[in-house]
């Protein structure tokens, strides 16, 4: 065999092992790279998550078992359920609605308020989609992925509050109100907070408009930037601490929602009242938490 010939067998297997690693390494990166965002199965559930995995693909989950929490289930907040209501049927009805921000007190029905709207009106077509808030800077795709989609999608956000440089606080904003792109007629965004302006607020701020210690030049533009997020949201919705008396009605509803007999809710109260007293608070969350220890001890001394 001539030396040329043994050079061209040495160079062809030489290159074929270039190959067979090159095809390696384009299978590993394949598996790092963020995938595109799929379709899950719409009949599934009325309720999905988004969902990020390791490698950061992100997936929409459905959610197998939905609450089955309704506005007749939820007491104290007639005039919440009814701003809602109103919004969700424009929303539903493509008669133009605007972005929900629930802003207030702890445990007085949000979050409650918001999945029994999805309970209530699914049978229209009206369907959530649960997003953490880490993950609210993938929000375009998710907007994109069912903006062809015949049904109506509530974006939830729950219990939302940033801290000052979080890159999710602008991918937000940049959503609501300020990208070049039109929002799709059937998305909303529906957010609940405990900050009214969704974002930590300080005593110097409401000082003055003068030069800060920190260096700040013109504070008053940076207050502005903060309360910018919050009035994007075209609906604010507030919830208030309840009375005495509004906190043993949520309870006594529990009760019934739990399928106590009412013979008992008299003689329940004073231990709701104590129960309300332990926490330190009298919302709706811990009527809730007191009517469920009170069937179970029910139910195990039947």
């Amino acid at each position: 065999m001539q030396i040329t010939e043994v050079k061209k067998i040495n160079m062809s297997n030489s290159l074929e092992q270039f190959l067979s690693r090159a095809e390696k390494l384009m299978d590993q990166l394949q598996a790092i790279l963020p995938k595109p965002l799929s379709e899950p199965d719409w009949t599934q559930s009325t309720a999905f998550r988004y969902r990020k995995r390791q490698g950061g693909h992100g997936a929409l989950e459905a959610v197998a078992h939905v609450g089955h929490l309704r506005f007749s289930d939820l007491k104290e907040i007639d005039l919440q359920k009814e701003k809602i209501t109103r919004n969700t049927l424009q929303f539903i009805e493509g008669k133009g609605a605007n972005n929900v921000l629930l802003t207030g007190a702890r445990g007085t029905g949000k979050s409650s308020l918001i999945k029994a709207s999805l309970n209530e009106f699914a049978h229209l077509g009206l369907r959530l989609i649960e997003v953490d808030k880490a993950d609210l800077v993938d929000l375009p795709d998710l907007v994109d992925l069912v903006s062809q989609r015949p049904e109506k999608f509530m974006i939830f956000c729950d219990d939302l509050s940033f801290e000052e440089g979080e890159s999710s606080y602008k991918a937000l904003k940049s959503m609501l109100d300020g990208s070049v792109a039109q929002t799709s007629a059937n998305v909303l965004i529906y957010a609940t907070s405990n900050r009214r302006h969704l974002l930590p607020e300080y005593m110097k701020e409401n000082l003055s408009y003068a030069p800060s210690v920190d260096g700040e030049i013109h504070p008053g533009e940076g207050i502005e930037e903060k309360i910018s997020l919050s009035e994007r949201f075209g609906l604010w919705i507030s919830f208030y601490p309840f009375s005495q008396d509004e906190y043993l009605s949520i309870a006594c509803q529990w009760l019934q929602y739990m399928k106590v007999p009412e013979k008992h809710f008299e003689s329940a109260k004073p231990e709701a009242l104590l129960w309300a007293l332990e926490r330190g608070s009298r919302s709706g969350r811990v009527a809730f938490q007191f009517a469920k220890d009170y069937a179970g001890r029910m139910n195990l001394s039947a």
